[in-house]
């Protein structure tokens, strides 16, 4: 859903890339519009009246948005924040952690646990009505996030089960889904899982590409597909991981630019090799140095509209930008986000953040 609603402009960043190398374009101020330096951004609160705690975020403009949080809680506003609808499927108490939307009527919700907690769920009519689409009935499963490549194809990504991550696959728009095959994936290491913590643990790409980010092993790694989701490969990555760190959001531009941020959750202010970026569509990873990186744990980024190489990142302590395709970070805001994404076109082009007690924001530049 992230590469559908940037469509617009990925056709013009392909064609701007094809004339350069990808270290080139993220070094070219033309490209970026003035190298290191951008806007100076800050959120816009957009208050929602809830407590919840909103790990699932989807971005349709600067009007549409949807959140998703605990206690089975959605809300949508399609007035730019300035009001929200508690659009909730009827009698769930379950933890929602990440919802994709098409526009202001068609989302999908994903709720996370073991066993049968992990369900998916389908509205066409802005909330009114929902339908389970999927539940997981393997007591060993536990679904993290999903994402959309297009409005038809979408996967789901589960930890691992019998020594693979598990992926189900919808061609219809979340209408249905099928768990898939594991021949084509290749082997967890022990421990390695995925974090559920800002739907933004898988992302899906142009075509059929998609990847998927770890931790919780010796190394966190990167696996990418170029065919749906049948067959993977997998790329160590220079992150730090252990039982609480590793990958916990990535964020495509294209099928090649890629930036990878994350860090141990329970040290929140501490970036201990918090960030990578790669150049080739995450076959290898370069890691950001510390004095550059962003300045603490992050569990959420995003690319942002307009733009070819303008990164947002969010954690509990903070918001980061980047004006070089994720090379070097400044903090902006010092308060707590989760999710952060964008989404839309020219003046309705718009980026979102949510996060705990309820918090909305939408991305401003300073006047």
């Amino acid at each position: 859903m992230k590469t559908l609603r940037i469509a617009a402009l990925a056709a013009g960043v392909l064609l701007a890339l094809s004339q350069l190398t990808p270290a080139q374009a993220v070094t070219s101020p033309g490209l970026i519009g003035g190298g290191h330096h951008g806007p100076k951004y800050q959120w816009d609160l957009k208050p929602t009246g809830s407590a919840s705690q909103f790990r699932g975020l989807a971005a349709v403009s600067a009007d549409v948005a949807w959140v998703a949080g605990s206690a089975g809680q959605v809300l949508r506003t399609t007035n730019g924040g300035k009001t929200w609808q508690n659009v909730s499927p009827a009698g769930q108490t379950l933890l929602f952690r990440d919802v994709e939307a098409f526009d202001a009527k068609r989302a999908v919700i994903l709720a996370i646990g073991p066993g049968e907690d992990s369900r998916i769920f389908r509205t066409s009519d802005g909330g009114k009505t929902w339908a389970e689409t999927f539940r997981n009935t393997d007591p060993n499963a536990f679904y993290d996030c999903l994402d959309f490549n297009d409005q038809r194809h979408g996967l789901a990504l589960s930890d691992p089960v019998d020594g693979k991550f598990r992926i189900a696959e919808t061609s219809n728009g979340g209408k249905s889904w099928q768990v898939q095959s594991t021949k084509g994936m290749p082997a967890a290491l022990p421990g390695e899982f995925a974090f559920a913590a800002s739907g933004t643990c898988l992302v899906a790409g142009p075509g059929r590409t998609a990847w998927f980010a770890t931790g919780g092993g010796d190394r966190p790694r990167v696996f990418r597909t170029s065919d749906g989701g049948r067959n993977w490969k997998v790329t160590d990555s220079p992150m730090a991981s252990g039982p609480a760190a590793g990958i916990f959001s990535l964020a495509f531009r294209g099928p090649l630019f890629g930036v990878a941020v994350g860090g141990d959750f329970e040290k929140p202010t501490e970036a201990v090799k918090a960030a990578s970026v790669t150049y080739d569509g995450g076959r290898s990873w370069k890691l950001v140095p510390a004095d550059k990186a962003p300045k603490g744990y992050r569990s959420g980024s995003a690319f942002v509209p307009r733009t070819l190489a303008t990164v947002i990142a969010v954690g509990p302590s903070g918001s980061d930008v980047s004006y070089d395709g994720g090379r070097s970070w400044t903090q902006f805001y010092d308060g707590s986000f989760d999710s952060v994404e964008c989404a839309g076109h020219g003046s309705k082009a718009a980026c979102w953040a949510s996060g705990a007690k309820g918090a909305v924001a939408r991305l401003a530049v300073k006047r």
